[in-house]
């Protein structure tokens, strides 16, 4: 079986450094990326994790837009910590976005993410046309 690939950017500067995409297309099937809410002025949402994990979702929602996918395709998401005690936030504004749609879901603190003032970072999984009826 062979699928039509087709690689999603978003400009950043890393993307051919690092050697990777924002987001992949694959047939029906879309990964992207861990993505945070990094800017060059610093972490939208300060040092707040709810808000932080807001506009990772926004993020992420226009990756998938992107790949011809909507967040109602995903799932599968993965969330990194900087601090597990964020988790309660952080997984209410999951659930914002998430409570009908329900996807394979995994939280894990890690040491430290690419900058200091990120506190979040999370990757999707979607199937396009997988969305619940």
């Amino acid at each position: 079986m062979t699928f039509e690939r087709t690689l999603i950017s978003s400009g950043s500067v890393y993307e051919p450094i690092v050697g990777y995409s924002r987001a992949v297309r694959a047939g029906a099937f879309v990964f992207v990326a861990g993505t945070t809410s990094g800017s060059p002025d610093g972490a939208i949402g300060g040092t707040d994790a709810a808000l932080q994990t807001r506009e990772i979702f926004v993020r992420l929602a226009a990756a998938l837009e992107q790949a011809g996918a909507t967040l109602a395709d995903v799932v599968r998401t993965r969330i990194y910590l900087k601090d597990i005690a964020d988790f309660d936030a952080v997984g209410r504004v999951h659930g914002e976005f998430f409570g009908d749609i329900r996807p394979a879901t995994t939280a894990v603190e890690v040491s430290a993410l690419a900058a200091p003032d990120m506190l979040v970072e999370i990757d999707v999984d979607a199937i396009i046309g997988s969305a619940a009826k």
